[in-house]
């Protein structure tokens, strides 16, 4: 048979777009290898629970506090007033989400994308059977490419899909400390330091009974598994079971094109959405794959190639300027231990505070409060220009 599409990787930007297009009559394959896990502190806000319909069963933990902690060791607790962000793992929450696609009529394809064919029907793509080894081809109209950062189809079918920039990040998943009176298992920690990561961050998600830690970096050198040991070292962490270790790379930029102007569109880390900052990528791969989903229903409908760009419009017009306000963020305080520091001393402000976890809750910047606005522009700037002593803020 010919696919309407053929989703290429099965995260969650790739199930989401398989369950979409299924839902709304389309046939549609998804492609996937199974058994990989992704490195993920696994955080989804509520307006991810909502949007996607995610049960309370897939939910490992609930985080109502999020510590920051600084080069110099100052610990910061910011408290979610009168809600949670929800930690799933990855493991299971993929899982979920493909048999959730497969459930609405997508096809499970257990394989490994090798290329996209072209014939007078078509493209096709070509790939290799994970049971037996043999080579299949599964025809189609179009072709969703949500392969991760480092994505297959990105580098062989769209302008540009090859020279996306990234961080390796590395995460470990633990045995949670249940029994240590100071462990909280609904705080999640994010440490802010040059010793564990030069321009990123390292982290110790809360999974219920186990616990995310690891970090990530984008400079060339640097010990992860090292860095994480030392971080485990450091919250007291080396003597817990270690369960699985898993690493992966993590885009850092929204690619400037997600279609080939032909029967390519790419979603998720393919297309780099990934937040910068907080690195944050789960709500927004799930985003990716829904627009991408839209955008080949649109060229389905219409038989305009052309229409597969709506996608990433579709996504910067809703998302563009918190990425904006994202990427300034950690190209300003990421560059050093001293604006690290300067940093966290930010998070201790209650007008930081809530207008940071109102956007994350909800995924758009806050219009509600312009006098907050202005009080943090000016408290920013006075942290950047080294006016405000971050010991005393």
């Amino acid at each position: 048979m010919r696919f309407d599409a053929v989703v290429v990787g099965g995260g969650p930007a790739g199930a989401t777009a398989a369950e979409d297009l299924a839902r709304a009559g389309r046939t549609v394959a998804l492609l996937d290898r199974m058994g990989r896990i992704k490195p993920c502190g696994g955080a989804i806000p509520p307006r991810l629970i909502e949007d996607f319909r995610i049960p309370d069963s897939q939910l490992v933990a609930r985080v109502r506090c999020a510590r920051m902690i600084s080069p110099s060791g100052r610990r910061v607790d910011i408290h979610i007033e009168g809600g949670f962000v929800g930690m799933v793992d990855r493991e299971h929450f993929d899982a979920f989400l493909r048999d959730r696609a497969v459930a609405a009529g997508a096809a499970r394809v257990d394989g490994t994308f090798l290329a996209v064919e072209r014939t007078a029907d078509g493209p096709e793509v070509v790939y290799r059977d994970r049971g037996n080894g043999s080579v299949g081809r599964l025809a189609c109209r179009f072709v969703i490419g949500a392969d991760g950062a480092r994505s297959d189809v990105a580098r062989a079918e769209v302008p540009g899909g090859d020279r996306i920039p990234y961080v390796i990040a590395y995460h470990e998943i633990v045995r949670a400390p249940l029994d240590d009176p100071d462990y909280d298992p609904s705080r999640c920690d994010v440490v802010y330091d040059g010793r564990i990561s030069p321009d990123f961050y390292g982290w110790m998600f809360p999974h219920g009974p186990t616990l995310s830690v690891g970090m990530g970096t984008g400079r060339d050198g640097v010990d992860l598994k090292h860095a994480t040991a030392d971080l485990r070292r450091a919250e007291g962490l080396e003597r817990c079971e270690t369960i699985r270790r898993e690493g992966a790379p993590i885009p850092l930029k929204p690619l400037d094109r997600w279609d080939n102007g032909r029967d390519v569109v790419l979603a998720g880390d393919a297309a780099g959405v990934v937040a910068p900052s907080s690195g944050e990528g789960i709500y927004y791969a799930m985003v990716g794959g829904r627009v991408a989903a839209t955008a080949v229903q649109s060229a389905l409908a219409t038989g305009r190639a052309r229409d597969l760009a709506l996608a990433r419009r579709l996504f910067m017009k809703e998302h563009r300027t918190v990425f904006r306000v994202l990427r300034s963020m950690q190209d300003a305080y990421y560059r050093s231990d001293d604006r690290r520091e300067r940093f966290v001393s930010l998070c201790h402000d209650i007008d930081v505070q809530r207008l940071t976890f109102e956007a994350y809750m909800n995924k758009r910047l806050v219009r509600a409060r312009p006098m907050a606005h202005i009080r943090i522009g000016l408290k920013n700037l006075a942290h950047l220009l080294g006016i405000v002593s971050p010991v005393h803020t």
